[in-house]
């Protein structure tokens, strides 16, 4: 007999303009021109060796790809990384659930970033209409559309909204591809449960989006970069929201995980960034990694010459270049830098705030070309 479930349906979504936040992108985010912090002698030469390979990867057309945590949006990076996008030199673009979400807020209202211990006691937190009803309507019409996680989100923003087939048509197509294309006709079912359920009247439904400018998203798409998301589920505050749909989700999580293993099977001569995601960008990237060397394996190929930058606050007493420490050292439980230290290539873990970290590349990149 099945387990129970909770009913999403019997949860009160309050208006996303009803929510105290703590962060404003127009008063929080980082100015592109805007001065770092002094950083270390020692973070300066890593940052130099950074900019360095990043500009032989982009003279070879290898990828840099910059994955990364929801507080480098929270911090208010967008604009710097739109700029590395703009420039070149970032080929990719990744991160979690959350930075999607805050993404998408900062472009809808301008504010992001609630008081979550508060709101939880009063059972609101994540319970905001606008952000469940408008990112789970980008995912589902992403699945229907053959796009990924990240590139869903990023068009919803980027073209203010979506286009929701009329029911008539999706039914034609299930009864059409469910012999010869099942998958299809899969994700059309899925939609057109969608629609039935919230009564979605079919055409145009437009969002606006008054501060897309911000959005890390909303530029990947119109620039024709892949921006991947990956989550997990139950994760992030979408999931609060009954139009969320486990399926589509899944179809474009996986197709985010393939966009970004499709990356790493390139990335000998490239450069991977990693700021500030302690568990995703490692975990995602050695399976992605184990399985394109498993293709190059198979064609007496081997990637090895990547390099990776790790940039987190946590700080590290370990020589990374020595391998990986001993199990009685407290660094051995630095779990990111363990696993990224373990796919080879050549790694360094830098202790620094993701402002003063992507500030400092992006001025120091701007005297070179891509």
């Amino acid at each position: 007999m099945p387990y129970p479930q909770f009913d999403r349906h019997k949860i009160k979504m309050l208006p996303l303009s009803t929510r105290i936040n703590k962060n404003q992108i127009e008063r929080d985010h980082v100015p592109v021109d805007a001065a770092p912090q002094q950083l270390t002698d020692v973070a300066q030469k890593v940052i130099a060796e950074a900019v360095e390979r990043i500009v032989e990867a982009r003279q070879k057309d290898a990828p840099v790809m910059l994955t990364f945590g929801a507080h480098s949006i929270k911090n208010g990076l967008a604009l710097v990384m739109i700029e590395l996008m703009e420039a070149g030199w970032v080929t990719h673009l990744a991160t979690n659930g959350a930075g999607i979400i805050h993404d998408w807020e900062f472009a809808f209202q301008g504010q992001s970033s609630e008081d979550v211990e508060g709101y939880v006691k009063k059972g609101q937190f994540g319970n905001w209409e606008e952000t469940g009803r408008n990112i789970n309507l980008a995912l589902n019409l992403g699945a229907y559309e053959g796009k990924g996680y990240g590139e869903s989100v990023g068009a919803f923003i980027e073209n203010e909204g979506g286009d929701i087939p009329d029911a008539a048509s999706l039914v034609e197509e299930i009864n059409t591809h469910a012999a010869d294309n099942p998958a299809r006709a899969a994700a059309a079912a899925d939609l057109l449960s969608i629609i039935k359920t919230f009564d979605l009247p079919a055409g145009r439904m437009e969002v606006p989006h008054a501060w897309k400018r911000f959005s890390v998203q909303a530029a990947a798409y119109r620039l024709g970069v892949p921006s991947t998301g990956h989550p997990m589920f139950g994760h992030d505050i979408i999931y609060n929201h009954p139009m969320n749909h486990g399926a589509s989700v899944g179809r474009v999580a996986e197709r985010d995980f393939l966009t970004f293993a499709e990356s790493v099977s390139r990335l000998d001569g490239g450069v991977y960034l990693s700021i500030g995601s302690a568990v995703m960008s490692p975990m995602v990237f050695e399976k992605s990694l184990s399985i394109s060397q498993n293709v190059a394996i198979q064609h007496d190929d081997l990637i090895k010459d990547h390099s990776i930058y790790v940039v987190d606050l946590a700080k590290s007493h370990w020589d990374w270049t020595q391998g990986e420490p001993p199990v009685d050292n407290p660094d051995y439980y630095l779990r990111y830098n363990k696993s990224f230290n373990r796919m080879g290539g050549h790694m360094r873990y830098l202790t620094a705030d993701n402002r003063d970290f992507l500030l400092q590349l992006a001025h120091s990149l701007r005297g070179h070309s891509s």
